[in-house]
């Protein structure tokens, strides 16, 4: 693979990296507990590998060509948004408040952040979608490989991104705790309209 393809690949990539959408909330919520930010952010990447493995290891194909596996992944990646979503709105975090919830909880916040992406069907499909698009069969690497390498390209592009958002909404709204709860009660908001998108397609025309 040639430098030119990895800067195209990380230029489009990296537009749907700023574009904020549910690893956004995540962890902006993730921002509000501070020492969580690292795990959080951890675990969102951690979902996002294990979709680039999916797809370089050629089951994305075979899941995205049964529409009953791509139905139940999608539906269930959505409850658990909302599941999220509606503990955000109903228990809005603070960084005060947080700072006394954030210990032991490292583990908890890594396996969330997994799901989180892991579980996001939008993550699966545009990997599916993308990936593929920037590989040369006729390269040295082999395909799975070229996929991997711009996985861990888009991930480290997604580590960046998102950690700053997780420390810039600390800072931002750490003495502002009407702000704080209102830009959590805006994160849950966020991962609930999400689902609720992902749950629409799946209904029958």
């Amino acid at each position: 693979m040639s430098l030119s393809v990895f800067v195209a690949f990380w230029a489009v990539s990296f537009l749907f990296v700023i574009t904020p959408g549910a690893d956004w909330a995540y962890a902006i919520s993730a921002g509000l507990f501070g020492r969580v930010v690292v795990p959080a952010v951890a675990g969102l990447l951690i979902g996002h590998l294990l979709a680039t493995l999916v797809v370089a290891a050629g089951v994305g194909g075979l899941v995205a060509s049964n529409p009953l596996a791509l139905s139940v992944l999608t539906i269930g990646g959505s409850l658990y948004l909302l599941w999220l979503g509606i503990n955000m709105l109903r228990n809005p975090s603070t960084p005060e408040a947080a700072e006394s919830q954030a210990s032991g909880s490292w583990s908890r916040w890594t396996i969330k952040g997994a799901c989180v992406s892991g579980l996001n069907p939008k993550v699966f499909l545009l990997f599916l979608a993308l990936l593929p698009q920037f590989t040369d069969p006729t390269a040295a690497w082999p395909v799975p490989m070229q996929i991997i390498a711009l996985g861990l390209l888009h991930a480290f592009s997604c580590g960046v991104i998102y950690l700053l958002v997780g420390f810039g909404s600390r800072s931002v709204l750490q003495a502002r705790p009407v702000a704080a709860r209102f830009v959590s009660r805006l994160s849950g908001a966020i991962m609930m309209l999400i689902a609720a998108i992902l749950l629409a397609e799946q209904l029958p025309n």
